[in-house]
Order: structure tokens, then sequence, then C-alpha cells
């Protein structure tokens, strides 16, 4: 697509409902220091910046299973690795807020080219694990739906703590 031609329809409904709640996520960092981002206000360990981490994360996964099938996401169904989990959740030592919101923006920049021209109908299956059902299969399209609930509910985690540091809210 050049810069001139203008999506419509089903492409433009995934990008502006994914930009949408990118936007909700995002808001929710305006103005925060390094270490309100990185703060857990709530009995949850989840802090802004590391849900911004983590959405990223899922996004940039997702977008190279859509590119480069099962494999690129597939994981060992036996790890007990969940440090390396938690890890993804939370801002670490030498993060900061202004160093993953750039990394976000790129992640989302890619995928925003990929919505414009991937096939929708290309799918592949999704690996074994035990949070998939065995022998499903996923198409780009269905990916796509998948980053923007997940951007949707990691953005209403974010608000939720963002009103506990300091009262502000995303709507109302």
């Amino acid at each position: 697509m050049t810069s001139t031609e203008i999506l419509t329809g089903e492409r433009a409904d995934l990008l502006e409902t994914l930009r949408q709640h990118r936007w909700f996520l995002t808001f929710t960092a305006q103005g925060l220091t390094d270490e309100q981002a990185a703060s857990s206000p709530t009995v949850s360990a989840l802090s802004i910046g590391g849900l911004i981490k983590h959405v990223t994360s899922v996004e940039e996964n997702w977008v190279r299973f859509i590119e480069y099938g099962t494999e690129a996401i597939a994981s060992d169904p036996e790890s007990t690795d969940h440090e390396d989990h938690a890890a993804n959740f939370r801002m670490e030592p030498g993060e900061t807020l202004a160093s993953l919101l750039e990394r976000y923006n790129e992640v989302a920049a890619y995928t925003d080219k990929l919505v414009e021209t991937v096939d929708l109908d290309l799918s592949h299956p999704l690996p074994s694990a035990p949070w998939f059902p065995e022998g499903k299969t996923w198409s780009a399209r269905r990916v796509l739906v998948h980053i923007v609930a997940e951007t949707s509910q990691h953005a209403g985690h974010a608000d939720i703590i963002r009103e506990t540091i300091d009262g502000q809210k995303t709507m109302g």
C-alpha cells in the first residue's frame, strides 16, 4: 500500500480498534515517572510499565506467528521457568517507561503495516500447549482479534493501576 491509499472495510476496522485500545493503554502512562510506572499499588503484582512491556511482547510474538507459523511461538509445555514469565510483566532495573513505550510503538507500527497487506485468511495450527485447544488453527484475522482483546484487557488493568496511583482515569 502506498501512503495515499486509504484502508476500508475489515482492515480499517481492525486497525482502528487496535489503535484505540493501544491509545487507552499508553494514556495510562502519561506523566508517570519511571518509579510510578514500575510500581504495583494494588494487591496485584501488575504495573503500568510491566503491562506495556507484556503487551508489546504478546503483540510481537503473535505477529511472528502470522508471518512464520507455529514454530515462531512454540513453547515448551514442560517449562517451569515461571520467573521469565513474571519478568515479562514488570519493569526490570535499567528499563525506563520511555524505552518501553518506544519499543511498543515500533512493534505497533510493524503490526499496522502487516494488517495493511497480510492475507487475513492465512492460517497456522496453534502450538501444542495446555492453554490451546488440541488441533486448533488460527487465521491472521483471528490472531489480530486476539491482539485487540489482549491489549484491551490490559488497558483496563492499567487504568485501575493508574487510578490507584493518582486518581487519573482513561475514561469517565
